[in-house]
């Protein structure tokens, strides 16, 4: 999307552009320009299933603060809802799948959810041909088949990534425990 503002209140004009061409995955970068990242390139990935668009990008920071945004259909919906509940719960159990298959677990613990989220800026955006949502304002999605289609998406594509790329996965796991 492409936004251009143009203040035209006294003599002289003033020009803004709002634009991320680079999409979500420059967007997250924009959040963490000014934190200690633990990896360098933002965790990104895009899948289609059952007519619904799932994109998501991700960064870990060394800070303690959790920063997500979510869309729907271009819709900023910030209380969330059933595609944040879907990504939520596959991160978790990417996260603790992972760290279980690698023994980096002491005393097969379980890493909690608020723990996999310390540090984290997201973007998930979803893009479906019938939203429901919760209230006049839209601030919250509530497709329930949405929560299904998100976590199964974002699982498998946070598993494959921590495969391809352990040493990323390693220092998430690392900022995790």
């Amino acid at each position: 999307i492409w936004i251009k503002l143009v203040d035209k209140r006294g003599k002289k004009e003033k020009e803004n552009i709002f634009q991320f061409k680079g999409g979500i995955v420059q967007f997250v970068e924009h959040l963490t320009v000014n934190k200690e990242r633990l990896h360098k390139k933002a965790i990104y990935f895009q899948k289609e299933k059952d007519s619904v668009v799932i994109e998501a990008a991700l960064q870990y920071c060394d800070s303690y603060a959790e920063n997500v945004f979510t869309y729907a259909n271009n819709i900023h919906t910030t209380e969330g809802g059933t595609h944040l509940s879907g990504f939520r719960s596959a991160l978790t159990r990417a996260i603790n799948s992972y760290a279980k298959s690698k023994n980096l677990l002491k005393n097969s613990l379980a890493i909690t959810g608020d723990d996999t989220r310390e540090g984290l800026t997201a973007v998930i955006s979803v893009k479906i041909p019938n939203p429901q949502f919760e209230g006049q304002t839209k601030t919250k999605l509530g497709n329930s088949e949405v929560d299904g289609l998100v976590a199964s998406s974002t699982l498998e594509a946070l598993s494959t990534f921590f495969e391809e790329n352990p040493s990323i996965a390693n220092k998430i796991i690392d900022k995790v425990i």
